[in-house]
């Protein structure tokens, strides 16, 4: 059967005391309300409706960005009638349709899969979990089979049901089109006269659809509001994402330091160091070294390659095999061939690095003039002289050497040797007249 899926992301989220929409703030490189659609879509959802307060067209751009749709909630009367107005685009749909929450980064394809099934079983489910403090959550009130009989808010609970400790994630699957009428059925008739997503189970249970309860953990049910919880998001995520690498057998010396993106890819017996950060679009092959506090993103480095300590690769690097990129090198869309050596204090953008080619310490190319990028070739074998500067457009043929200090302006041919130096010149007993000069001088402002 088809599945859709509501995103309810129209709150404007003025805790977080930002510029920014709530849902757009990231947990590990990856907005919250990526995750829920990518935590969605993993859960075979075919169409995702994203509700959106009518000043969010930074939410609904990047909403149409992940292939999502978007619906405006012009007034906002709370969360039932949030979820009435994606109505509009899925009242025909011929499908189960779930709800969820655009702030739960936490939240697992998984999670979503087990309440398609349990809605399978009984026309409807919701996720639940039991939090260490129970707090202001709605509590979730179980019939005598178990499955749910209604949900109070904490602010209509009396005493009986806030000592309940089953809570509501918010998390909730129906099939589309008896869902709509439920929630065009909702009231206003509580504390906050507003319309609750909450009461539709109840609704439900009227005309015979019985709910069974999903339970999920707490730290996956998490919603962030403040900038203390997206922290303690981005910690939980990270735990997450560490956990995952060393059960994929991936070496991590000291795994509380490494920061991972949410599509850090590490193959099995790659090796990674302390205090290595990992942006967006990084692939590292089995058998690669990454070396302490390096800082990787949109590369690709293969196996028996090393790169760092202190090494930076940016966005369209290609590391081949047995490469090593030492300390205080910075590459960006570059490419490195096999077996070729950037050792140290090296800057190579917009470059090709033949097989085998060894870069001394201090080459940079120079691939900017301002106004567009030029591209830098060094050919297999080259020797790249130290403190070599490599004005682009320029190659360096196969096997080429440049001397150390040069400015390379023209095309090397292979084989051949490229110096640009003035000619040294000695002046004999010249330092120690220098020093006799100024201390002269010196000793005169006295």
């Amino acid at each position: 059967m088809a599945r859709a899926g509501i995103i309810l992301a129209a709150g404007m989220g003025t805790r977080m005391k930002s510029a920014k929409p709530k849902v757009m703030h990231e947990v590990a490189g990856l907005s919250m309300l990526g995750h829920v659609i990518k935590a969605m879509r993993g859960a075979g959802v075919d169409r995702i409706v994203v509700v959106t307060h009518k000043l969010g067209d930074a939410v609904r751009t990047y909403a149409a960005s992940l292939g999502a749709e978007s619906v405006i909630q012009d007034p906002q009367l709370g969360t039932g009638h949030a979820a009435a107005c994606a109505a509009s685009a899925l009242a025909d749909f011929p499908g189960t349709l779930i709800i969820a929450y655009g702030d739960m980064p936490l939240v697992t394809a998984d999670t979503f899969t087990r309440s398609f099934e349990a809605q399978a079983q009984y026309g409807m489910s919701i996720v639940a979990f039991t939090p260490a403090d129970p707090g202001a959550y709605g509590r979730m009130i179980r019939d005598s089979e178990g499955l749910l009989e209604r949900i109070v808010e904490f602010k209509d609970a009396n005493a009986d049901e806030k000592a309940v400790r089953l809570c509501n994630a918010g998390i909730m699957a129906a099939d589309a089109k008896q869902f709509f009428g439920w929630a065009g059925k909702l009231d206003n008739n509580n504390a906050q006269k507003e319309y609750y997503l909450t009461d539709v189970p109840a609704l439900a249970r009227k005309d015979g659809v019985r709910c069974l309860i999903v339970e999920s953990d707490e730290a996956e049910m998490m919603g962030v509001n403040s900038r203390i919880e997206l922290a303690r998001a981005e910690n939980l995520m990270q735990q997450r994402l560490r956990a995952k690498a060393l059960g994929d057998a991936v070496g991590l010396i000291a795994p509380e330091t490494v920061h991972f993106c949410h599509d850090t890819v590490l193959e099995a017996d790659c090796l990674i160091e302390p205090y290595v950060v990992f942006g967006p679009g990084v692939t590292v092959r089995s058998g690669a070294h990454i070396r302490a506090f390096s800082h990787l993103e949109g590369a690709v480095v293969s196996g028996g390659a090393i790169v760092g300590p202190y090494a930076r690769l940016r966005p369209g690097t290609m590391v081949e095999e047995n490469v090593h990129i030492g300390n205080f090198v910075e590459l960006k869309n570059t490419k490195i061939e096999k077996g070729a050596k950037a050792n140290h204090l090296t800057y190579l953008g917009d470059a090709r690095v033949g097989a085998g080619a060894n870069i001394g310490c201090g080459t940079i190319t120079c691939n900017y003039d301002g106004f567009l990028k030029h591209h830098t070739d060094i050919g297999a074998g080259a020797f790249i002289g130290s403190d070599t500067s490599l004005v682009a457009p320029v190659s360096v043929g196969d096997g080429a050497i440049t001397g150390a200090g040069s400015v390379i302006t023209r095309d090397v041919p292979a084989n051949s040797l490229a110096v640009t130096r003035a000619e040294q010149k000695n002046l004999p007993e010249w330092a120690e007249s220098f020093r006799a000069r100024k201390k002269a001088e010196k000793a005169a402002k006295k």
